[in-house]
């Protein structure tokens, strides 16, 4: 499993850890990603848009503020989340005080 990090994720805040489960390869162009995603406190990943592909969120621990397409709620440890294809979505663990852990799966159109 490769581990990557990445800072300020989609114009967001902190670091983000990702833990890639399949390859390019495995997922053959079905997939653009389907990762175990850590947001630690502090972090935020950035309010993006999905065109191609849409995207979901499977919640593993923690608790964390989802945008989806401007209408915030919060999510935690067992909820799921789908962004289609022309939408958007966000997660802030600004406030929280344990890491946010989620999976996340590119599904390509």
């Amino acid at each position: 499993m490769e581990t990557a990090f990445c800072d300020n994720p989609m114009g967001g805040k902190g670091r983000m850890k990702m833990e890639k489960v399949l390859t390019p390869a495995e997922m053959q162009d079905k997939c653009g990603l389907y990762a175990r995603v850590t947001l630690p406190p502090g972090a935020v990943l950035g309010y993006h848009e999905h065109h191609g592909n849409g995207e979901c969120y499977f919640m593993l621990a923690g608790e964390g503020v989802y945008d989806d397409n401007g209408v915030k709620r919060t999510i935690k440890a067992g909820d799921v989340t789908w962004t289609p294809d022309g939408s958007g979505h966000g997660l802030s663990n600004e406030n929280g005080k344990t890491d946010v852990v989620f999976m996340a799966l590119i599904i390509n159109s």
